[in-house]
């Protein structure tokens, strides 16, 4: 750190002028701690320092915090982190531990981006985040604030985290400030929404706690900073935000499989209601993945009383799309007398996105897993990809783009679009004297409808 505890300033309950709380803010009088330096974290973590010069990075992977004090960062596909995360470390801006408690003492803003999941029963899963909040509480001291950025029911700040830190801390709440704060970042462009793609919303547990909290990110943002009511409100918003793709998503795909039935392209009318100002629908596709819309429903369906019909038809018109997707797929082959059991399939695309190795809920794994289920052969391909584990544990083999085309197929599934794959000549992949079934996913090969040696298959398209 570049200030010793001497100089610390704290800001929640300040007698400075606005204008030298953000003068000492950005001086690094105010040491700032960032607990979890994973995909979004770590951006996080470089934008803070780039800012105010004075940060302490926090996270249980050893890894991952010699990684960053040796200036490198262990994300792929970031465009500027690499080199921000080098010049932050090598001025002495940003450090890396793995002692949450340690910098705790040390820091007077502490800013937590750790995952916060659903467990098996899709219940909400809160247990790091309160892990880092018990580190937190240890160096609490009066004046200090706490922004949580990872997603939360809304409710977790008041109901949860604020009586948690309360009772091991030994302050009072009216001693510190609380403060929640959407992370509102996507993979592969962390570094620009950070820094204001799109405005930044804070609401905290008291209105001190909320306006130290605009005035922290009207420092980090170029954008807007959007005070709301309270901590639940912006704690809403994020889940809010994840909701309404989900809804909206499960609304396109359920019209994408009326297709056939009304003898049209689901995908053409989706684009031309789109030129209607007050219409905005999604595309259909082989399903939804990611670590962020398929948990965050489940916020508010698990956790309140009221029911959620919409939310949970949802979520599961978006989980029976690997499935759907799959039986495009059988009953192609079985209308071509191939046995799904005798079946050789390539699928394309394992991330959840194109051009991120992230598969947390992607679709392509229970797509692998059904077509196993029947018997048939299944070869992997994905060019981003490192770790195709989850994949060969359910009887997949894998194969390199390079290689594909020395392969041939009864079908071929697209999940997930890739760069790399519009090198590969698909139609080469069929057998001699046989149509190639392609069951297009993602509506990325439709230049293949008309070739009479393709059988083209794609979600929301009529055939």
């Amino acid at each position: 750190m570049t200030s010793t505890l001497d100089e610390r300033v704290k800001l929640y309950e300040s007698n400075l002028a606005a204008d030298r709380q953000r003068s000492v803010f950005v001086s690094g009088q105010v040491p700032v701690g960032v607990y979890g330096l994973g995909k979004m974290g770590l951006p996080l973590a470089a934008v803070y320092a780039e800012t105010t010069g004075n940060v302490s990075g926090v996270d249980v992977d050893s890894e991952v915090v010699r990684a960053v004090n040796r200036g490198e960062t262990p994300i792929q596909g970031e465009p500027g982190l690499d080199s921000l995360v080098r010049e932050n470390v090598v001025e002495g801006a940003l450090e890396a531990f793995t002692d949450g408690e340690s910098v705790a003492e040390d820091v007077s803003i502490h800013v937590v981006i750790v995952p916060t999941l659903v467990d098996d029963d899709d219940e909400p899963d809160l247990s790091v985040v309160k892990s880092v909040a018990a580190d937190i509480a240890t160096g609490l001291e009066a004046g200090d604030v706490v922004i949580f950025e990872s997603t939360l029911p809304p409710r977790s700040c008041r109901d949860v985290l604020l009586p948690l830190l309360e009772d091991l801390s030994g302050l009072d709440r009216s001693e510190f400030g609380l403060a929640f704060c959407p992370e509102r970042t996507s993979s592969g462009r962390a570094l620009r929404d950070v820094r204001g793609a799109y405005p930044k919303v804070v609401g905290g547990i008291d209105d001190e706690s909320t306006r130290v909290a605009e005035l922290i990110y009207g420092e980090l943002t170029d954008n807007d900073v959007i005070p709301v009511a309270d901590a639940a409100t912006a704690e809403a918003v994020k889940v809010f935000e994840g909701v309404y793709r989900d809804v909206n998503i499960a609304l396109a795909n359920e019209l994408g499989r009326h297709a056939d039935e009304l003898g049209i392209d689901v995908v053409d009318a989706i684009d031309a209601a789109n030129t209607q100002p007050f219409c905005d629908l999604h595309t259909p596709g082989a399903g939804v993945g990611g670590h962020c819309i398929p948990y965050y429903p489940h916020f508010l369906i698990q956790q309140f009383e009221t029911p959620s019909h919409l939310m949970e038809t949802a979520r599961e018109t978006n989980e029976m799309m690997p499935l759907y997707t799959t039986e495009l797929a059988l009953n192609g082959l079985r209308e071509a007398g191939i046995p799904p059991s005798e079946a050789d399939v390539a699928v394309l695309g394992l991330t959840y996105r194109p051009g991120i190795a992230e598969i947390r809920s992607t679709p392509a794994l229970p797509i692998v897993e059904h077509l196993n289920d029947v018997g048939a052969d299944v070869t992997a391909v994905d060019p981003v990809l490192d770790d195709y584990t989850a994949f060969e544990d359910v009887g997949a083999t894998v194969e390199s783009v390079n290689r594909l085309e020395d392969h041939t197929f009864d079908a071929v599934v697209l999940v997930t679009p890739q760069d790399a794959f519009a090198s590969v000549d698909v139609r080469s992949l069929h057998r001699p004297g046989e149509r190639l079934l392609v069951v297009d996913g993602r509506q990325e090969f439709t230049h293949l409808r008309d070739a009479v040696d393709v059988d083209y298959r794609g979600v929301g398209l009529h055939d």
